[in-house]
């Protein structure tokens, strides 16, 4: 069994290098062969990893970005890579920061004896964040399910089959969120407790501004459902409302127009073209191990 993991970066070289270090104490006595591909996302910091007590990782890859194109859109060129260039049955995306433990890739392992076949997600369980970061990860899952239908309770940390692989390269959506081309492409996910460990080095780079953009991405991957429903609400809302209209019962109305438009204007980072020709993007690549 031949598992590839695939690690973004951005300027955070001593995060990925101790995650690295971690992944090799953890896979240690499994039987797989695991390959790490590091995508740098056009770092502008120092780009060393320390790679000196490797033991059990056969191979260590660094592919290095001429231009930043955001963590979703380096781990769908990584995939791409992967796909055209690597052997492989598995790929596990994970963030390099060590919020995505090593330590459960052991749970991956153990939910593919018995799904072979399945794609396994590790469905959030536990955060380390604050709470105010945790009530509003909750409003986000909350207001994804009530536009599309979706209740996503993981993210990029999975266990993708082949056939997932291939599935994710050709859909556009891809491009642009990660976990809502998943969810939008697979409808047999194997959950696997997935808690979210605390960050090696450094504050988290998960702002309320980047939370809003990673929710709003998700929910244009299933843009048309939202339109559809977006209407649902106004109709209903504006029959309701009917006898009392006013500006101040209006603006609910106002809000659903513009969250549509804004869902729409996202929804054209879905770029197929830039996708396909993504691996121009890459500057060179540092074979490591």
């Amino acid at each position: 069994m031949k598992i590839v993991i695939l690690i973004p970066v951005f300027n955070d070289f001593k995060s990925a290098s101790k995650l690295i270090e971690e992944i090799d104490i953890n896979v240690s006595d499994l039987k797989a062969s695991f390959s790490v591909i590091v995508v740098d996302d056009a770092s502008t910091e120092e780009k060393i990893l320390e790679t000196k007590n490797i033991k059990n990782i056969k191979s260590l890859k660094l592919i290095n970005m001429r231009n930043n194109r955001g963590h979703a859109r380096c781990i769908a060129a990584g995939l791409k890579y992967i796909s055209e260039n690597e052997e492989f049955n598995y790929v596990i995306p994970m963030d390099g920061d060590g919020e995505d433990r090593p330590e459960e890739i052991r749970n991956f392992m153990e939910k593919i004896k018995d799904n072979p076949n399945n794609t396994i997600v590790g469905e959030r369980v536990k955060r380390s964040e604050s709470i105010i970061f945790k009530i509003c990860y909750f409003f986000h899952k909350i207001i994804t399910f009530t536009f599309t239908g979706k209740f996503i309770k993981f993210g990029n940390y999975t266990c993708l089959t082949k056939q997932t692989v291939k599935k994710l390269i050709e859909e556009k959506a891809t491009w642009s969120s990660f976990s809502g081309s998943l969810a939008k492409n697979e409808i047999n996910l194997i959950k696997s407790p997935s808690m979210r460990g605390p960050r090696y080095f450094g504050p988290s780079k998960m702002s309320f501004l980047n939370l809003i953009k990673h929710s709003l991405a998700i929910i244009a991957v299933f843009k048309t459902g939202v339109i559809f429903r977006s209407i649902a609400f106004y109709a209903i809302y504006l029959i309701i409302i009917a006898e009392y209209i006013s500006l101040i019962t209006a603006i609910p109305l106002a809000l659903i127009i513009i969250f549509g438009l804004v869902i729409l204007k996202i929804s054209g980072r879905e770029n197929m073209n830039e996708f396909n020709n993504s691996l121009t993007n890459i500057s060179d690549i540092d074979t490591l191990k």
